[in-house]
């Protein structure tokens, strides 16, 4: 590049601010090159911006950080690339910002509480060394997607080496196994006479969906071992669900027990504009948990990242999408990726506000008109695909990414803008109740306004894990409609029972509202911090709804046959069935059937203490 040349390039490449509004700054000099999602930096506070509207005489740019003390005339750069994650190595067990500054190196260098504008450390570390194991053979063909090899990233996570998306050529080498820094050269691709190295780093842009195959259609469950969502609102690998809350209805422990006991191999928190108590909390306890799958901490095979209230809102944006991306990374490797955002609400107020800063005509409740496109680009990024590349033995690959983004709507009224536009994008919808979390019903999920459009996906699944009682000739998916149905008739009875009360009710009914209590205070109800009942695996799910449903049934043949209500209340087995939760463990699955066999024998012989029937 000559002088001249270069002075050129400079000049179109640098601008200088010419007003500040808040997070936003407006920059004059390179509006004829720059684009849109460009980053740009304040080249004096090394400030970090994106670009966000183009004009004729100038470019305004959202800041990542805090613009206080800037002045007008101060040197920008433009950086010419949209924001990226660093992805390689070292993402699992880590913690981030919403712009992927790693915290906890931050600490170690600086030695604050507080992270500092300016902050330029790299995300991933230069100087680790780890250990790489080729899979690949010199003069074998690749392409995109295609494992060169693997690096033990956790002791539960191997790492696998991809060929970039748009490579794809003749391997002229391939580093032999050993210990290398993920900038050390490890493989090169020869194609058309060119020849490109690679190392363990990949770049790839926050706003840009990494590229499969084709997508398929979900066919297995996300176990969250939560009785009320595996039975009644279940939700798919691959599939998106909104948690809707107000304060205090149990949002976070619903993630964190997620994150604790999902059958997903990495977990990717983002904390979005959640205040920072909270998230510390978070943090201190996901690193003191022990993972029930390997034994090891759970981080890892967790990525945090953390993006707190008085940390600028332009930022939150930033951080949803960067947990997405992140976990399109490792859905790539083949894993099963689910990506818990807390809360979507908080990045909504923020494209609130700078839309506001912006002057632009508000929408509903003075959120943006393009509010639903926002959020539709994020939940859009789940699902299963079929991936590019092969795996070792050539044989294709399948990943999946989860979204479950939970909602914090004011007062926890339902038809506000976000969580109403959320609903439209979603297939599961987990309504948190505030009186039942007040009356300290746990997970306060609403049986009534919640829902479900996965169980017709996911049945199969289900039907080869099935247990088989004769006594009661219902799967999971019939149990789960019987349970719907005792649930929705004891909210029609309702009204009824208040006018006349229930002892005033025909039998039949009487029973219908006692069944409904026991389903909702042994079943539905679970104490994320006890030892057995925090985590209740398919077998013993099936067969708790399975023992409850056969009471039912056996209840009514007995009110057919001319018995009383109180006769069925007064089964001595009804007590061990309501602490079969925290009294029963997943191994011992034997002691349920013991119990069945209890209440069928309580029932032959009440029915032989009167001789088979008793008239009314």
């Amino acid at each position: 590049m000559t002088i001249s040349n270069k002075k050129a390039y400079e000049k179109l490449n640098f601008g200088y601010i010419t007003s500040i509004n808040g997070s936003l700054i407006e920059i004059k000099g390179f509006e004829s090159q720059v684009r849109t999602h460009d980053l740009i930096r304040v080249s004096e506070q090394n400030i970090l911006g994106e670009v966000i509207q183009i004009y004729s005489d100038h470019a305004t740019a959202q800041c990542f950080e805090s613009t206080n003390n800037l002045k007008l005339g101060e040197k920008v750069t433009n950086l010419r690339e949209p924001l990226s994650m660093e992805l390689g190595p070292g993402l699992l067990g880590n913690v981030f910002d919403g712009i992927q500054r790693p915290l906890d190196i931050t600490f170690e260098n600086t030695n604050k509480g507080f992270l500092e504008r300016g902050n330029d450390l790299p995300s991933l570390s230069r100087v680790k060394k780890w250990h790489f194991v080729p899979k690949k053979n010199i003069n074998d063909i690749v392409s995109s997607g295609d494992i060169i090899g693997t690096v033990q990233e956790t002791l539960v996570i191997e790492h696998r080496i991809m060929v970039p998306i748009g490579i794809k050529g003749k391997l002229s080498f391939i580093a032999k196994e050993g210990d290398y820094t993920i900038k050390d050269k490890l493989f090169c691709v020869k194609e058309k006479k060119v020849e490109k190295s690679f190392n363990m780093l990949q770049k790839w842009p926050i706003i840009k969906n990494r590229p499969y195959k084709r997508r398929e259609s979900p066919i297995e469950p996300l176990i969250t071992g939560m009785r009320v969502i595996d039975l009644l609102f279940p939700i798919a690998k691959g599939g998106t669900v909104a948690v809707p809350g107000g304060f205090g209805t149990g949002k976070t422990v619903i993630q964190q027990s997620l994150a604790k006991w999902c059958n997903a191999d990495v977990i990717v928190f983002v904390g979005c504009g959640e205040r920072g108590n909270e998230i510390a909390d978070v943090l201190k306890q996901f690193i003191e948990i022990i993972d029930p799958k390997s034994g090891t901490a759970l981080l890892n095979r967790i990525v945090l990242i953390a993006n707190t209230s008085n940390m600028p809102v332009s930022a939150r944006e930033a951080s949803i999408f960067s947990g997405v991306t992140i976990g399109e990374y490792y859905r790539d490797m083949g894993y099963d990726v689910a990506v818990l955002a807390d809360s979507t609400s908080r990045w909504a107020e923020s494209l609130r506000e700078i839309s506001g800063l912006l002057e632009e005509m508000p929408a509903e409740e003075g959120y943006p008109a393009y509010l639903p496109s926002r959020i539709s680009s994020f939940y859009e990024r789940a699902g299963v695909v079929n991936l590019l590349g092969e795996d070792t033995a050539n044989r294709e690959r399948y990943g999946s990414l989860t979204i479950i983004g939970s909602v914090s709507p004011p007062s926890g009224d339902f038809s506000e803008p976000v969580t109403a536009t959320t609903k439209r994008f979603v297939q599961a919808f987990w309504a948190l109740d505030a009186s039942l979390a007040y009356s300290k019903h746990y997970p306060a999920i609403n049986w009534l306004n919640s829902y479900s459009n996965y169980p017709d996906y996911i049945v199969d699944w289900w039907s080869n894990r099935d247990i088989f009682w004769p006594e009661i000739n219902l799967d999971w998916y019939e149990s789960r409609d019987r349970v719907n149905n005792i649930l929705s008739q004891e909210n029609e009875l309702r009204n009824i029972m208040q006018l006349i009360g229930e002892e005033n009710l025909p039998d039949d009914q009487q029973l219908i509202l006692f069944i409904s209590k026991l389903i909702r205070n042994s079943f539905l109800i679970q104490n994320a911090f006890d030892d057995i009942d925090n985590f209740t695996d398919t077998k013993k799910l099936l067969g708790q709804i399975k023992l409850i449903l056969l009471l039912y049934k056996e209840g009514m043949d007995l009110l057919n046959s001319g018995y009383l209500i109180e006769d069925i209340k007064n089964l001595e087995v009804i007590n061990d069935i309501l602490r079969i939760s925290y009294s029963i463990s997943n191994d011992n699955f034997s002691d349920i059937e013991k119990l069945k066999k209890r209440l069928n024998n309580e029932i032959e012989s009440l029915k032989l203490s009167y001789g088979g029937s008793r008239e009314k």
